[in-house]
């Protein structure tokens, strides 16, 4: 797998035709009907089934929306259990196993991305995470969303080459392009970057205000430290609790249907 891996949007390019979407439920085992929108949620179309989209803006453009993969994720520092992990090439991803539902990361969040899986009996947070098991274990070459992308809206590479390219086209046609690389800095930088005719503003926070350059951990930290201890304390606390009684009720299962086993053969 590459190393600091990238993905480049360019908004000129996209048809809206949603085949990075079906390919990404795809991929990741998603549903294929969408969980209908909660009271208050966002309108970008974003949820926990489904983990990229496309939103319509005026004048026939499309964009497509997904996780930044910021190089500095506000989402990890604020996990207190490091449920959401940077891994060292570069992706967001998480550990469901030990997702506490604090839902910390969605509101650290500038772009609104993390999701909650508020229908589930065992709910934790969702998003995308940029293939990582398959690109890592070699079983494709670049993600899914990139590579069903019939007009190469979305193209894959490093992160280096991504912003190399996103310049090159600036350069070549400055009257198509708003001369800016969104996700190039913004917040410390992303791994998913965009060009457009078009601002993006209102991918972060949803009512067009502008992110500057500076990385939100330091931010989010110390709004972390507001929170009482004893809080976090109980949250820990709660989650290793559900996992002892998880625990026993499987050992209990067992048990009972190796009795149930023992009987039928006793019975024969």
């Amino acid at each position: 797998m590459i190393e600091n891996p990238a993905i480049l949007t360019d908004v000129t390019k996209c048809i809206g035709c949603e085949q990075c979407v079906v390919a990404c439920k795809k991929v990741n085992d998603l549903p294929a009907n969408d969980a209908p929108p909660r009271p208050g949620s966002t309108p970008d179309g974003l949820s926990a089934d489904r983990w990229t989209t496309v939103i319509r803006e005026p004048d026939n453009h499309f964009v497509r929306k997904q996780c930044r993969h910021c190089l500095e994720p506000a989402c990890v520092s604020v996990c207190p259990v490091g449920a959401m992990q940077k891994t060292p090439e570069g992706p967001v991803i998480y550990d469901k196993a030990i997702c506490l539902g604090c839902r910390y990361c969605m509101m650290a969040c500038p772009y609104g991305v993390p999701h909650y899986e508020w229908d589930s009996p065992n709910p934790s947070v969702r998003k995308c995470i940029l293939c990582y098991p398959s690109l890592k274990s070699g079983k494709i070459d670049k993600p899914a969303c990139v590579a069903s992308c019939p007009t190469q809206a979305t193209i894959f590479g490093t992160r280096g080459e991504m912003l190399a390219e996103a310049g090159r086209r600036l350069r070549a046609e400055p009257s198509k392009y708003v001369q800016r690389i969104w996700g190039e800095n913004q917040v410390g930088g992303t791994s998913v970057l965009y060009v457009s005719d078009i601002s993006l503003d209102f991918l972060a926070f949803g009512d067009g205000r502008q992110l500057s350059a500076a990385p939100l951990p330091p931010l989010t930290w110390g709004t972390l430290k507001a929170v009482p201890f004893e809080f976090l304390g109980m949250g820990v606390l709660m989650g290793s609790l559900y996992w002892v009684i998880e625990r026993r009720r499987k050992l209990m299962d067992e048990k009972a249907a190796a009795v149930a086993a023992g009987e039928d053969h006793h019975g024969e």
